[in-house]
């Protein structure tokens, strides 16, 4: 008796095809589990070499160089962008440019310093051509990385620069000014939505606003040292 292949050979249909995974962008579903599984083992001598080799989007043909994040390790504050920008794309570390000039302002106005208990990441570590806005797929691509990250720095807390950062971490689509002034929570890590440093350099009068943003911010981690909750450390600690 003929098998069903053998019916499907004698009907051309073989060889057959399988659905790929909705959420895989595009990859098998094993080969997207295998993947996220490979990413969640990572250790830090190897992140940014497997962030580099990362083809996961179509991001990978027009970057020149990947940015994976920069600082102290662990971390007490980790600063999440959206996307590298050109300078970013060209050196391979975020926020070198002018709004990054203006983020470390900012961190010194807290007392804080780049490398020094802080940590700074873009949820994609690709800059899209143009320095358009990421599309969902990309981000989705890029959120295994983040989390990965999250989980080697074990941060008391998150601060989301801007709306397409909280957006992509919330997974809401939302307006900056709905979501400021409060706390909210990405992997049971407190998290503080603000201004992108590169919309305030554009609209100075938001400063303000950020500040306001940054003093919850402290305050937040100010709580969290008297009373730690599960999974924050303090910087140094195993």
């Amino acid at each position: 008796m003929a098998t069903r292949d053998d019916v499907l050979k004698e009907l051309h249909l073989l060889p057959r095809w399988t659905l790929r995974s909705r959420s895989g962008l595009g990859m098998p579903e094993t080969t997207s589990a295998a993947r996220g599984a490979r990413i969640a083992a990572l250790e830090w001598p190897d992140f940014a070499a497997d962030v580099a080799a990362c083809t996961a989007c179509g991001l990978c043909r027009t970057r020149q160089r990947t940015v994976p994040g920069v600082g102290a390790t662990p971390a007490e504050w980790l600063f999440v962008g959206e996307a590298p920008g050109s300078e970013e794309d060209a050196q391979g570390e975020p926020f070198v440019g002018q709004a990054g000039r203006l983020l470390d302002s900012m961190l010194a106005a807290l007392g804080l310093a780049r490398g020094a208990g802080v940590y700074i990441a873009n949820v994609l570590k690709c800059r899209p051509p143009g320095n358009r806005t990421p599309e969902p797929l990309e981000a989705a691509a890029c959120l295994p990385y983040l989390d990965r990250q999250i989980g080697l720095l074990r941060p008391r807390l998150i601060v989301a620069l801007g709306k397409s950062a909280a957006t992509a971490l919330l997974d809401v689509d939302a307006t900056i000014a709905s979501l400021r002034g409060r706390i909210h929570r990405y992997r049971d890590v407190p998290l503080v939505v603000t201004y992108h440093p590169a919309y305030l350099l554009r609209n100075l009068p938001d400063k303000a606003k950020a500040w306001e943003d940054l003093l919850l911010a402290r305050r937040t981690v100010a709580k969290l040292r008297d009373a730690p909750g599960p999974g924050c450390s303090a910087p140094g600690s195993a």
